[in-house]
């Protein structure tokens, strides 16, 4: 019978059989989605953009100290290393660079959609390429297995696979986790048709947020994540999964290890009847973020357009809490709107045209609310 032993606050251990093949232990990572040489430029000035490209680069160079010192016997990159197809002349000198620099460990690199043609030039040995049909590498009781997806292995690679049972099992794949195959979605991965094939751990790339499931009797399939947050789209810890295999069993912990984190703070601004009131609220929500991360402020709540939201003074009042901050405002318009159709007064006439002019009801009320406050003198950013 399979032993199970379920996930403790920072591990898991998966539902393996003790096989005596596979006693002695061994240290792996799991890390996916790095993207490396991302401009990073849609929520930060051109210099902190920069510095954030550069920090992408130092978190995969902190992560191989990490191995090393951990004694880590391969890193299982699942895909998107690279941001693009071409990744710089720079990025790709660092990457071979760092491998090179730790030839005791095993680097054991599969492309995905992002960087799926990528071509790198004096390949170190200890870096292992893989092609759209399987490679088996094994570590002594342990074989690590991994196919890239193309046109032509998409249709083969579940019928292709081809595991030794007695064996420790890692499987690596890049793409988006589904449960039929779908044809018209180039990234599709059925894992139901990787069900019974004998796998311990499944080591995925694709989805930026780590995720770890059960995928049969036998095994679990794992997401690591990205390995270091871009935007507000990855918010929330961001690292690598720490794999060890012996005993007959898969351990596994998440590792968060970004340098700096993205954070979505929602505040309710409904209410407030000052500026000061409304930094306050700010303030207190976001509270507990460490100074070194990077945090977007979302205002909410209906409010009326007196109502401060001066999101310029806002964010300059922010921006030595935080390495960088972003505003938003999604409030909503809390007036009698048909109290202002008969004002005689600027405010009352640009109400009147902005109800004349067939908006929607969310438009209109959009356009309302910036007009006002720009008619009240306020500086808007958005």
């Amino acid at each position: 019978m399979p032993l199970y032993e379920g996930a403790a606050s920072n591990g898991r251990v998966s539902p393996v059989s003790v096989r005596k093949e596979w006693l002695s232990s061994m240290k792996w990572i799991h890390c996916a989605d790095l993207h490396l040489g991302s401009r990073v430029e849609t929520n930060l000035t051109a210099e902190k953009a920069r510095e954030r490209k550069a920090q992408l680069l130092q978190t995969f160079g902190r992560m191989i100290d990490f191995a090393a010192e951990n004694e880590v016997r391969a890193v299982l990159l699942a895909g998107d290393v690279f941001d693009t197809c071409r990744p710089s002349v720079r990025t790709c000198r660092y990457v071979l660079d760092q491998i090179r620099r730790r030839p005791e460990i095993d680097f054991l690199y599969l492309r995905g959609n992002h960087d799926e043609t990528v071509e790198l030039e004096d390949v170190p040995e200890n870096l292992i390429l893989f092609g759209d049909s399987w490679v088996y590498r094994d570590y002594g009781e342990v074989t690590v297995a991994g196919i890239e997806l193309s046109a032509r292995s998409r249709g083969t690679l579940y019928d292709t696979l081809s595991l030794n049972p007695d064996r420790c099992n890692l499987v690596m794949l890049h793409g988006q986790e589904s449960r039929r195959d779908n044809p018209d979605d180039s990234e599709n991965l059925n894992l139901n048709r990787l069900r019974g094939k004998g796998i311990d751990y499944l080591a995925l790339g694709h989805i930026h947020q780590h995720r770890e499931e059960k995928l049969d009797d036998r095994g679990i399939y794992v997401y690591s994540g990205c390995l270091d947050g871009r935007g507000f789209d990855e918010c929330g810890e961001k690292g690598f999964v720490l794999v060890e295999t012996g005993g007959g069993r898969v351990h596994t912990q998440f590792v968060p290890f970004s340098s700096r984190v993205f954070h979505e703070v929602w505040v309710d601004a409904g209410g407030t009847e000052s500026f000061v009131e409304l930094l306050e609220r700010v303030k207190a929500a976001a509270a507990d973020i460490p100074a070194r991360d990077i945090v977007k402020v979302v205002l909410t709540g209906a409010c009326s357009a007196d109502t401060p939201r001066d999101l310029v003074s806002l964010t300059r009042e922010l921006e030595d809490r935080f390495y960088a901050v972003k505003c938003r405002d999604e409030t909503k318009l809390a007036m009698d709107i048909d109290g202002y159709k008969d004002d005689i007064s600027l405010k009352g006439e640009f109400i009147r045209l902005a109800l004349a002019a067939g908006l929607s009801e969310e438009d209109c009320g959009q356009v309302i609310r910036y007009g006002l406050r720009a008619l009240s003198g306020e500086e808007i950013e958005e």
